[in-house]
């Protein structure tokens, strides 16, 4: 995802072409490299299992932009219940999914750069039309990422999470 905003990077110094208008992971925190060799462990793009005993999907935070057309969106993990999962799974490419009901669960997925951890925030996993990364909604509590969520980022920020994720300390 990105636009044709460039900017220069008040860290590098150097002008990126296109501002990136999302960043995701590509597991949740709690994942190990070596759990691949566990028979009851799995990480696909989207689903993640470890253990046998915690269960996760990847989704997507969306916080409005102001200004524009298009959301940033961070792609995060979320740990659901094994009945949740079961239920997700057994939905997972079935027409009419989305009008499933929302699934709790915790934000699985540390974003640095927010002042206070974003590790077990409360969510709703909103399941989306085959094809689409759930809807990972925050429970509207002051934490800065429920906050942006709720009331949107300005371009300024956007660029500020490029050059910190691009950059880190």
């Amino acid at each position: 995802m990105s636009n044709d905003l460039g900017y220069k990077c008040s860290s590098c110094g150097n002008h990126h072409d296109e501002l990136l208008m999302g960043y995701a992971t590509l597991a949740p925190d709690v994942w190990e490299p070596a759990f691949q060799n566990d028979p009851n462990s799995m990480l696909s793009a989207d689903q993640c299992v470890i253990k046998g005993q915690h269960f996760f999907i990847r989704g997507s935070i969306e916080i409005p932009v102001i200004g524009s057309e298009e959301a940033f969106s961070w792609g995060v993990w979320v740990s659901l219940s094994r009945d949740n999962f079961d239920r997700a799974l057994e939905l997972w490419n079935a027409q009419g999914r989305e009008s499933e009901k929302p699934y709790f669960g915790w934000l699985s997925t540390e974003l640095a750069l927010y002042p206070e951890s974003t590790t077990n925030l409360k969510t709703n996993a909103h399941t989306r039309s085959v094809g689409q990364p759930p809807y990972i909604e925050l429970e509207p509590t002051d934490h800065p990422l429920a906050v942006e969520q709720r009331s949107g980022i300005t371009q300024d920020r956007v660029r500020e999470i490029a050059i910190a994720v691009l950059h880190p300390a």
